[in-house]
């Protein structure tokens, strides 16, 4: 592994960072509402400045209060996805593992069908709710059956979770022979990831998650690093192995479980992100981390972008946008990783 310099860390951050910056005024001009990017500008630097309620224009309306919150969460949920991605792939050893790998996407999607089937989605905390509690169910239960004499082994913790969710999976067929016509078209459409919903209440439900999660995460990189080395290097290393997975897996789970609950399930954002990245920058988790989140959120803002202006007024769901880029372009990734090293 390179020498990695905190001037190179601080750099492509900061690339990443205005390129993240770039993509949210690009995406927040686009819509059904043509809104030039001046006009944008303008608008976003007045409501800085303002305060208190005001009676607000028709083009500010739509950016405060659709736009923007919706841009918002998904920059929130592409980060999670990919930092849990990262996480996911160094402690399982597979650089195909996804955030979903143990379960928690099938949890979160039983909570939240159940609340559709029981009627709580009128409320704007229910189906959030429900998803959050389902995941972390599933990573109970997983966490129980994976554990062998008080170790995790990554292989053991894996088939704790296929099988987890392939029950779940089971119940959620069933579920949905359940549902009537109206519960079965949001169903799902959440099944397939839906940001049509987003408001600034959902940004502080998860915010907290993913930016204590990134701290967390982040401050262990060096740890992660070790890993690479494998577990007897890593403890030889002085590293408390056992100890490191345990809240490193939780804190990934927690992430997942997060992000789903307000936006359904959103598939390869969290294996293609930190994959690439991984080719492009190394293995160093130093970079790895911020710059998978950065790119995580990018990436997935503009999927959203373009699953709600390619057939607008019609709107697709963003995991149909992003399994259409994402299928592609890992199997480019994989057919160009000549000599570069893996996990």
């Amino acid at each position: 592994m390179k020498t990695l310099t905190l001037k190179k860390v601080i750099t492509i951050s900061s690339l990443l960072s205005l390129l993240l910056l770039l993509v949210i005024l690009f995406s927040i001009t686009m819509g059904s509402v043509k809104i030039k990017p001046h006009q944008t500008i303008t608008i976003l630097f007045h409501s800085l400045l303002e305060s208190g309620e005001k009676e607000r224009e028709v083009e500010e309306m739509i950016l405060l209060s659709l736009r923007l919150p919706r841009i918002l969460l998904a920059g929130l949920v592409g980060a999670g996805l990919s930092m849990a991605g990262v996480i996911f792939q160094v402690l399982l050893r597979n650089p195909l593992a996804d955030p979903y790998i143990l379960g928690v996407s099938s949890g979160s999607a039983v909570g939240t069908i159940l609340a559709i089937l029981l009627g709580f989605s009128a409320t704007s905390l229910g189906l959030p709710l429900a998803s959050f509690i389902g995941a972390l169910f599933t990573i109970g239960i997983v966490f129980y059956f994976g554990r062998q004499n008080g170790k995790i082994h990554p292989n053991t913790l894996l088939l704790a979770g296929v099988v987890t969710g392939s029950f779940l999976s089971a119940v959620i067929l069933f579920l949905l022979s359940l549902s009537q016509k109206e519960e079965l078209h949001t169903i799902l459409f959440w099944l397939m990831g839906d940001f049509s919903f987003s408001n600034f209440l959902s940004l502080r439900i998860i915010f907290p998650y993913i930016f204590i999660g990134f701290l967390f995460l982040y401050s262990r990189s060096r740890h992660y690093n070790l890993l690479l080395l494998g577990d007897e290097g890593a403890i030889q290393m002085g590293l408390s192995v056992e100890r490191l997975k345990v809240l490193s897996y939780l804190s990934a789970s927690l992430i997942t479980a997060a992000s789903v609950s307000v936006c359904g399930l959103i598939g390869f954002v969290g294996l293609i992100v930190p994959h690439g990245v991984r080719i492009v920058l190394g293995a160093d988790h130093r970079l790895l981390l911020p710059s998978s989140a950065l790119l995580g959120a990018s990436f997935l803002i503009l999927s959203d972008t373009l699953a709600r202006t390619l057939l607008a007024p019609v709107e697709l769901p963003v995991g149909v946008i992003t399994a259409a880029f994402g299928g592609p372009f890992f199997i480019y990734l994989l057919r160009r990783r000549k000599g570069v090293k893996t996990l």
